[in-house]
């Protein structure tokens, strides 16, 4: 299998998550304003969720672009990332009809701890079917925002046991860090490639 198709299956597989998590939200009955304020935390939760498939996503085809060759380790741990992913309209959904109370929150950042757990070892993978030279280990380099994020995440679930709003707001510094533009691995396929055109 080569990673384009890899690419091409996953990306079908985000798009039916956002579009699962969207049908969540139910066209309410009346006309008014008033009428839309009990959906307010099903779409605050919605939007949450968005940004962070939208930055699994962001990052997962741009890791992909610097796979050779896909091993059947690359494809189970591809399939285990988008297992964790595929459980995201779920604790969205219960995170939000409950006005973001703590068992939601804290299942909701357990699902965000494994994902980011999965990811790693999608990464890792990549990297071991390089071999010593490879591409994606140089491009990430010391990777402190793969290594900040899952410790946010526990920071959130223990907040739960005393402010899910808290919790919350660790969830939101956590997705923000990742919309920052990380430029990483475009930087080290430029430079490969520039090599590979003038080995001087």
């Amino acid at each position: 299998m080569t990673a384009g198709r890899l690419e091409a299956f996953s990306d079908g597989v985000i798009a039916i998550i956002i579009t699962i998590m969207v049908l969540e939200m139910k066209v309410p009955h009346g006309s008014s304003f008033s009428d839309l304020r009990p959906l307010l935390p099903i779409f605050l939760s919605y939007i949450l969720s968005f940004f962070y498939v939208g930055i699994y996503w962001n990052n997962h085809h741009h890791m992909l672009h610097v796979c050779a060759a896909v091993t059947g380790s690359i494809l189970w741990a591809n399939l285990h990332l988008l297992f964790w992913l595929s459980l995201f309209p779920f604790t969205t959904g219960w995170m939000g009809e409950n006005h973001f109370t703590a068992l939601p929150t804290a299942l909701y950042g357990i699902v965000l701890l494994m994902a980011a757990i999965a990811y790693y070892l999608l990464q890792q993978a990549i990297i071991r079917s390089q071999g010593s030279n490879s591409i994606l280990k140089k491009a990430i380099g010391h990777d402190w925002k793969g290594k900040l994020s899952p410790l946010l995440y526990i920071v959130a679930i223990a907040a739960t046991l005393h402010s899910s709003w808290m919790a919350q707001t660790v969830l939101v510094v956590a997705a923000l860090i990742w919309l920052i533009p990380d430029r990483r691995i475009e930087r080290r396929l430029e430079l490969s490639q520039s090599l590979t055109i003038d080995p001087r």
